[in-house]
């Protein structure tokens, strides 16, 4: 019995499998320590595997430097798109954090021993629940569609255009802050107030011991605001899938 192997296909596999997991490397919850190495090794070729008849027609390295520069350049695009990527997606879990710091609850900080860092309550609890809520929608599908899709933009033996990453970056970075801010700014503002009143409560009856009053006060407030919350994530999320499609498009060159 004799196998043969289509060479083109199989360097576009390789080539395209490079890009793809050098972006799982990097976007959550891909990147968790809880998902192995090898299933996102897995993943990455079963992905690139759909694009590999596609992208045997492109133009090729035929020679070991330049196989090994269109490696690099691979990893290269797959580490910056990811990075993107993940930027956005951190948005809920920064709105999170500024919940936990205005809130009180930032002094409950811990190790996370899967994202490598440390994490509040509930900026740990809001990115997981916007991880389920991007898995049941099925919005991470369509961020690796997105993915696979810079492919027909940006070949395999592209040069891709760094310096407009830099507007895509500055975009990026713009957007992070600005959705964290719009999430827990309502609650933020709330908190302030709540902060404003027992501060006079304290001046109007000094006998009062504070602490006492403040901190259930606040734990209760901010549960309270929360939960009125919740119902904002699902439009965040989808709003994130789409930014996130767009500067991966912007980043592979697209219009």
């Amino acid at each position: 019995m004799t196998l043969t192997v289509n060479g083109a296909e199989l360097m576009a596999l390789l080539l395209a499998s490079v890009r793809v997991v050098a972006w799982l490397a990097v976007v959550p919850p891909f990147s968790s320590r809880g998902i192995p190495a090898m299933a996102k090794l897995v993943m990455a070729i079963g992905l690139s595997l759909s694009m590999a008849p596609t992208l045997a027609g492109q133009d090729l390295p035929s020679t070991t430097p330049g196989l090994l520069m269109a490696t690099g350049a691979q990893a290269l695009i797959g580490v910056a798109m990811g990075y993107v990527t993940m930027l956005l997606f951190a948005a809920i879990g920064a709105a999170g954090a500024l919940i936990d710091l205005f809130g009180g609850f930032a002094l409950a900080a811990a190790w996370d021993p899967l994202g490598m860092n440390m994490n509040t309550v509930f900026g740990r609890f809001h990115q997981m629940l916007a991880t389920v809520l991007l898995v049941v929608s099925g919005g991470h599908l369509l961020v690796i569609g997105g993915l696979l899709s810079t492919f027909r933009y940006l070949p395999l033996t592209g040069v891709p255009d760094v310096a407009s990453w830099e507007s895509v970056l500055v975009t990026g970075f713009s957007m992070f802050f600005t959705i964290a801010v719009q999430m827990a700014l309502p609650m933020i503002a709330v908190l302030f107030v709540a902060d404003l009143a027992l501060a006079l409560l304290t001046k109007v009856a000094p006998q009062l011991n504070a602490l006492n009053v403040m901190f259930p006060a606040k734990v209760g407030l901010t549960l309270l605001l929360l939960g009125m919350s919740f119902p904002m994530l699902p439009a965040a999320v989808d709003k994130l899938v789409g930014l996130a499609n767009e500067a991966m498009a912007a980043m592979a060159g697209a219009g």
